[in-house]
């Protein structure tokens, strides 16, 4: 028995055709189609609402909060908006409410002036710097958490959490998966480049994402329950769970964002077929960086990338046998065949229209 999730962050052109973020948004900005859209009182207890209150939503403000010198929230440096799905049996569950979602915010946003465009990573400022400087709480909230140190890269990368988890799986077995989707992670997040955009211009390779965040982020992050089976690593693998839903859950958080929600269902799909399959003996509790680097600028043309995502996809064919699922995989293969990603498509435009606004504004056409 499985259950699926998808958290998807949405970059946006404000009116003026200009890339909405933290340089010239406000949290005000973004709350106001925020507050345009519905809440489901049934959504809880499933998501979490958190400390701030920001995370009220099926849709909430992603960003950087910032403290006085107190637990007490004062303002929020917006990157986007997120959209989070509630726990599905299916897949095809997971996907229909998060169409549904991104069409919702699509309308209110445009009311606004805001358009939804395609980005994992942002195409002109590569580093996220607080106005004012963090404070001394700040500072020190920040050291006692190492995850959130990367907090200049959260605030300029965007993409999914692919949420995965399974009945009955000890927490063992779940960390086992974790440490198994951590390894073979180089060769799943090809399916999903999408940002070749880097400092106003064309990046050298596929995933400028990829490149600057796996290694000093995770990429797959384990949910559990006790303190004492928390494991130590930078990053980290293992997390507490803050909500008994997510006790169990299996976040995968190295994807670039998709624009088109099937390849979500594949990329969910995979890793179904990953946690049922024996064959892959691969495990690792930190991401390797170097070999995500070699993966985000060569993607499928690199041999050994190649050769192992088509391992990667076949072990979860084999895996899902007569599963109807299998059929979402039909995208992936189409990609490894052409060893072409979005971002090619993306690189192509641009030689075409030289405008990176131009580009992005074709995106999600849908």
């Amino acid at each position: 028995m499985f259950l699926f999730g998808i958290e998807h962050e949405v970059a946006f052109l404000n009116k003026e055709g200009k890339f909405a973020d933290f340089s010239h948004t406000k949290f005000a900005d973004f709350n106001q189609i925020i507050e345009r859209l519905p809440t489901y009182p049934s959504d809880y207890p499933q998501l979490r609402v958190g400390d701030a209150g920001i995370k009220m939503k099926r849709w909430y403000i992603e960003g950087f909060e910032r403290f006085a010198d107190s637990d007490k929230v004062i303002d929020c440096h917006a990157k986007g908006i997120e959209i989070r799905t509630t726990i599905h049996s299916d897949i095809q569950g997971a996907i229909s409410e998060l169409s549904e979602s991104f069409h919702l915010l699509r309308e209110v946003a445009a009311d606004f002036g805001f358009s939804p465009v395609l980005v994992s990573f942002n195409p002109y400022n590569p580093v996220f710097e607080p106005h004012p400087p963090l404070n001394d709480y700040e500072i020190k909230e920040l050291q006692a958490y190492p995850d959130e140190q990367t907090a200049n890269i959260h605030m300029v990368s965007y993409g999914p959490d692919l949420n995965i988890s399974v009945a009955n799986l000890s927490t063992e077995d779940v960390i086992d998966v974790g440490k198994k989707l951590t390894y073979y992670s180089p060769y799943i997040v090809p399916f999903s480049y999408s940002s070749p955009f880097y400092q106003g211009g064309l990046w050298d390779g596929l995933s400028v994402r990829t490149f600057i965040r796996t290694g000093k982020r995770p990429a797959a992050l384990v949910f559990i329950q006790k303190q004492e089976q928390l494991i130590n690593s930078i990053p980290s693998l293992t997390k507490i769970a803050r909500i008994p839903a997510e006790v169990g859950r299996i976040e995968f958080k190295a994807c670039d964002s998709c624009d088109n929600f099937l390849i979500y269902a594949a990329l969910l799909t995979l890793l179904k077929g990953l946690v049922l399959d024996e064959t892959l003996l691969g495990r690792a509790t930190v991401p390797d960086a170097a070999l995500h680097q070699l993966s985000a600028k060569e993607g499928f043309d690199n041999e050994d990338i190649f050769g192992n995502a088509t391992k990667v996809l076949q072990a979860a064919e084999v895996a899902l046998k007569d599963d109807p699922d299998v059929n979402y995989l039909t995208p992936l293969k189409v990609m490894l065949a052409k060893r072409k990603t979005r971002s090619h498509e993306l690189i192509e435009m641009f030689h075409r229209v030289s405008s990176i606004e131009e580009v992005i504004r074709q995106t999600y056409q849908v």
